[in-house]
């Protein structure tokens, strides 16, 4: 997102602590922090801090519930939960009106004594009370998600946003067509997407860049391992820079790639997914440099899914609103298609958004998945 550009809200990621630096005879608008649509909607009450993470950010925790019918099935008639904490749905009357309910009056009424919990930073290691926890809940139908709120712009994979619904979405109607296959997700974040789609799979890959981020995506995966270890499915968080040439193999790594991990990946994988990774041109030409990279090493011919939120912004430079990001996403699409190096050939097609709706978001007509297919001339 360019310096000189003011996001229109509620329709794109909001943007906090803007600041205006006079030079001379121009104004130029600062953003220091984004703010995803998933938190800036959930209410405050709802927001459990954690922790520290490594770099001193907030760390909270959220739970989403998948809604199924007795057969597993999407249903529209289950009240959707969407959950960040043990809170319900806020009640509301007839005329949509927040529902207050007001607390009696009990002058005898007395408080739980409260004792202050001192956060620090931490690498965060489970638990064996938090694992026993989740499995008391019933945890197969909720994904617990630790993520950052309000990060800059380098560091929003650390928080949730609407297009990593909107693919789980798919992928959980699209059960079948996943069952058993390897799967690469690109810019994976916090993993949610690739924890959804362990629950099918066989294999995932979960990569992205950052110790940091890494770590965190690796927690979350042992938070949700419920979902996926009684399939035998894995998920493997690993490193993979668009901006590099090769896969990171440094065995003094944490989240580095083993030989065999290379080879299970350009042999098996049939399907790469990427969930809202398009908001800066440099990151959007890397990725498809990426995935043109990997296609041509892979054994089979493959599918990729991405989605992504066209965001609007008011920009100086034009004096009007635009879609720059997801404008130089459709263009690298098309430049992807209309590629003739007689050695790939790439179809590419929009995926009409009428499937159901497995998790609670606001699924907002911006928001677009698309299908890149892949082969070998």
């Amino acid at each position: 997102m360019n310096m000189n550009e003011i996001a229109l809200f509620p329709r794109a990621a909001s943007l906090i602590e803007c600041h205006a630096d006079l030079a001379m005879d121009q104004v130029t608008f600062r953003s220091d922090t984004v703010l995803s649509d998933v938190h800036l909607l959930t209410p405050n009450s709802c927001h459990l801090m954690k922790r520290l993470n490594s770099v001193g950010q907030p760390v909270f925790t959220s739970k989403f519930r998948i809604l199924r019918d007795s057969n597993g099935k999407d249903s529209s008639s289950l009240s959707p939960v969407r959950e960040s904490t043990d809170a319900s749905i806020v009640p509301r009357d007839e005329d949509g009106d927040l529902d207050v309910v007001r607390r009696p009056r009990n002058s005898s009424c007395n408080r739980n004594a409260v004792c202050p919990i001192i956060l620090s930073q931490s690498t965060a290691t489970l638990t064996d009370e938090e694992d026993d926890s989740e499995e008391e809940d019933g945890a197969r139908e909720i994904i617990k998600i630790e993520h950052t709120m309000a990060t800059p712009l380098e560091d929003v994979g650390k928080q949730i946003w609407r297009g990593a619904f909107l693919l789980a979405d798919f992928i959980l109607a699209r059960a079948n067509m996943f069952k058993g296959a390897t799967v690469l997700e690109l810019g994976a974040g916090t993993g949610l997407t690739s924890i959804v789609v362990a629950m099918v799979a066989k294999t995932v890959y979960c990569t992205d860049v950052g110790d940091d981020l890494l770590s965190m995506c690796q927690r979350n995966v042992t938070l949700n391992k419920q979902h996926f270890e009684p399939q035998e499915s894995e998920i493997r968080v690993r490193q993979l820079d668009w901006m590099a040439d090769e896969l990171c193999t440094d065995a003094d790594l944490e989240f580095c790639w083993t030989d065999a991990e290379i080879a299970d990946l350009h042999d098996n994988t049939t399907f790469v997914i990427a969930a809202d990774v398009c908001y800066d041109d440099d990151l959007t030409d890397a990725l498809f440099r990426t995935l043109y990279r990997l296609a041509s090493n892979m054994r089979h011919p493959s599918t990729t899914y991405i989605s992504i939120e066209k965001r609007f912004n008011f920009t100086l430079r034009h004096m009007d609103v635009s879609c720059e990001a997801y404008d130089h996403f459709r263009h690298c699409l098309d430049q992807l298609q209309q590629m003739t190096d007689g050695k790939m050939n790439f179809t590419v097609e929009p995926v009409k958004s009428s499937f159901p709706q497995f998790l609670q978001y606001e699924r907002v007509e911006q928001l677009e998945l698309w299908k890149v297919t892949a082969e070998r001339l």
